[in-house]
């Protein structure tokens, strides 16, 4: 598949923010006429002009420029939010979050990777630590510790957020708080892990947006 663009990558972050050509261009102090050159390519981005770019679509200069490396950086997600995923989103976002179109993001002071995002609970298996509705924040890049609570994939399809247990060196248990929910062992099932538990949130009107 051909490479993507400068221009095509500005304007997937731009459409993923949902933001018009003159909103960006008003973020920067250049003109839409600007913006539309650039992601036709009649011109480029660059020195200070391509900083603030980046800064307003939340994403790194570099990947602006070609693509490579990460997304984001922990700067850029700090200033922009971090993107609200369906559990459908979350193996593409880990593999090309650039992919990705983001409708919600949430704030948060903290430094987290890149790669972090968060996820409505769908479940009751972490109850009554963590509720059904309740925002998990989840760092990918950051290695589990005995106790903390994770994400992982099961048997390649099922999504499940469980407490994990190491039991050696390569194996390990999820284990449910709620014992309606059976525990999972990397020795019976496929697990993958997906990221740590950083925080959870609570809104008393069930509104994370």
């Amino acid at each position: 598949m051909e490479k993507e663009t400068t221009g095509e990558r500005i304007r997937f972050r731009r459409k993923a923010l949902n933001l018009t050509q003159k909103a960006v261009a008003e973020k920067i102090s250049v003109s839409h006429v600007a913006i539309s050159q650039w992601e036709k390519e009649e011109t480029l981005p660059r020195g200070e002009n391509l900083l603030r770019l980046a800064e307003a679509l939340g994403c790194a200069p570099a990947w602006l420029v070609d693509g490579d490396g990460p997304v984001f950086t922990v700067q850029t997600q700090t200033q922009s939010g971090l993107p609200v995923l369906e559990r459908e989103q979350v193996s593409l976002w880990l593999s090309e979050a650039n992919q990705v179109e983001i409708h919600r993001r949430v704030q948060s002071d903290r430094d987290y990777s890149g790669a972090s995002f968060a996820l409505v609970l769908w479940d009751s298996a972490l109850s009554p630590q963590c509720l059904r509705g309740d925002l998990l924040i989840i760092d990918p890049e950051v290695a589990p510790q005995p106790g903390d609570l994770v994400l992982a994939l099961c048997e390649e399809r099922d999504m499940v957020a469980r407490k994990y247990r190491a039991r050696s060196h390569d194996s390990f248990e999820l284990v449910p708080l709620n014992e309606d929910f059976p525990p999972l062992s990397s020795t019976e099932q496929s697990l993958v892990l997906l990221g740590t538990l950083m925080e959870w949130r609570r809104y008393r009107d069930g509104v994370t947006s």
